[in-house]
């Protein structure tokens, strides 16, 4: 498929939606495979949440080494105050991430399709990298919110060059807390920046700006079917909300680079072992 229009309206807009990307075979086999590594997975030994309300302050050893590892990060609320697992394991995962592209065979086979380098070409691409890949379940009743944010607030290169790939598995909707951007947000500055010290293993969320984030009136909800791919620049702000209903929303994450621009060592996602391949 040509996709050489697409230039324009990414760089107008900052996001573009395309809709019936994947089959629903290949779909299938990237939430088939998610699913058996939550089945897999020893919640008694690793209890670590993913939220984004704390100011990443949260970010401990297991989910720095989830860079080159396959990692379970759970909800916020399946825990009780002691620290309790309150809901069933299939049901308290908010996400897998992050090198699911390099170990999971069925996330390799997804990654390397041809709509990847053929829509990162027509958008400037020369010799994109993918840094990190992420499967998140957005979990019926407890699905966290994740606040406003840029991409390039953690995935910092010079020159900026970090796109987003978000695959729809199941059907985005308000209701089940689907994505929200701000059309044309992407120009903007960055309002911070997270920066990790490996060799003291901290990061802090530094601000860098006071610009206030969009308001009600400037947000857009992406709603989108099964097969959806959500295309968006580093510098976009956009969020999700909670989950609240009955159905989850489950979305398939990447992050390309090209690789002429220079991957920050000040990012917390390093690559030491597991080279990032060129779509």
């Amino acid at each position: 498929m040509n996709y050489s229009n697409l230039s324009a309206q990414y760089t107008r807009e900052g996001y573009i939606v395309i809709e019936d990307a994947f089959t629903a075979s290949s779909i299938a086999s990237i939430r088939d495979a998610a699913l058996r590594i939550v089945s897999d997975f020893n919640v008694q030994q690793h209890r670590s949440v993913f939220s984004t309300l704390d100011r990443d302050t949260g970010r401990d050893r297991y989910f720095i080494d989830s860079a080159e590892n396959i990692h379970c990060f759970l909800e916020e609320d399946a825990l009780d105050e002691n620290g309790r697992l309150v809901y069933p394991k299939q049901m308290a995962v908010n996400k897998i991430g992050h090198a699911l592209h390099d170990l999971q065979p069925e996330f390799e086979a997804f990654c390397r399709q041809q709509i990847f380098p053929d829509v990162l070409h027509a958008l400037g691409y020369h010799s994109p990298q993918l840094w990190q890949s992420m499967y998140i379940f957005k979990q019926p009743r407890i699905g966290g919110e994740v606040r406003w944010h840029q991409d390039a607030s953690y995935l910092m290169t010079e020159p900026a060059s970090v796109i987003g790939f978000w695959v729809a598995v199941e059907d985005a909707h308000r209701d089940n807390g689907c994505l929200w951007v701000q059309p044309g947000g992407h120009t903007s500055p960055l309002r911070s920046v997270y920066e990790y010290d490996h060799a003291a293993q901290h990061g802090e969320l530094i601000n860098v700006g006071d610009l206030p984030w969009p308001g009600e009136e400037e947000a857009l909800a992406v709603e989108v079917p099964a097969g959806s791919l959500v295309i968006f620049h580093d510098h976009m702000p956009h969020y999700s909300s909670q989950n609240r209903s009955s159905q989850s929303r489950h979305a398939f994450s990447m992050h390309f680079a090209d690789s002429a621009s220079t991957w920050s060592g000040k990012n917390w996602l390093q690559r030491r072992q597991l080279d990032p391949f060129i779509a």
